[in-house]
């Protein structure tokens, strides 16, 4: 064999064990990233360092006024949708996005639970809304899908358009959510939302800012992608064992039932 041809098996096979290293790491970072059954949506680079207005959700303006927190909201800066009852002995804090699949995957697979421990007493809810599929792909379908939930809280309606944003969501590449056109249109699915009101509150960004705070804080608080789900405290989303039925142990356990 000529020193030229082995020279060429031995590029090719260092090719090719460089390209099996790369394979392992994606693999190893793809396994890292699944908790709880499904990828979390992950806090981009561009998102950490603010490179562009955009990536922290949207267009900002110096008039843009200061932040208007919807009607009932709670914790520090007003920044949480409360959902049940105050008293119940067990909190649920939820930061989510609503063009994020992995929170429409968590939704799914835990909203009845959620919504029986709600009814009973046992768990109050503290939804938290994020931007950061606006900031690693661009567009404002977060922005404009979280203002509109803040609008539904000031009628009333959170938790019922919450989960009808989460059923129309589109591909996380598909920013439909940016038209409020389509996010009036979705709240023919929740009686009584569809009003005035709402429609202006909509078009008008009442909540722009007060969604940006939110996402801001979701930035400093040191978390690193989507859904963050904290019972009492405790980071449930990176517990691999999780499931609903252990969840509504823990929940009814803390109640004591």
């Amino acid at each position: 064999m000529s020193e030229k041809n082995r020279d060429g098996k031995r590029s090719a096979r260092q090719r090719l064990a460089v390209e099996r290293e790369k394979q392992k790491a994606a693999e190893k970072r793809r396994r890292a990233l699944i908790v709880g059954g499904a990828v979390v949506c992950v806090l981009g680079l561009a998102a950490v360092v603010g490179v562009l207005a955009a990536n922290s959700g949207g267009d900002t303006s110096d008039a843009e006024g200061p932040a208007v927190a919807p009607s009932g909201a709670g914790g520090e800066k007003k920044l949480a949708v409360p959902v049940g009852s105050p008293d119940a002995p067990s909190t649920l804090v939820v930061w989510e996005d609503f063009r994020c699949p992995a929170c429409k995957a968590f939704e799914t697979a835990y909203r009845s639970t959620i919504n029986e421990l709600t009814e009973a007493g046992s768990l109050k809810v503290e939804y938290h809304l994020v931007t950061l599929i606006d900031g690693n792909l661009g567009g404002s379908g977060s922005l404009r899908s979280a203002n509109a939930a803040a609008c539904a809280q000031d009628a009333g309606k959170f938790p019922a358009y919450h989960d009808v944003l989460f059923d129309a969501q589109p591909a996380e590449t598909d920013d439909a959510l940016a038209d409020n056109a389509k996010l009036i249109e979705l709240a023919g699915k929740v009686q009584g939302l569809d009003t005035p009101a709402f429609r202006g509150c909509v078009d008008d960004g009442t909540h722009d800012s007060w969604v940006r705070e939110s996402n801001e804080a979701f930035r400093s608080g040191g978390f690193s992608g989507t859904p963050t789900v904290l019972l009492n405290g405790k980071n449930i989303y990176q517990d691999r064992s999780m499931t609903p039925a252990k969840f509504q142990q823990m929940v009814e356990a803390k109640a004591g039932r």
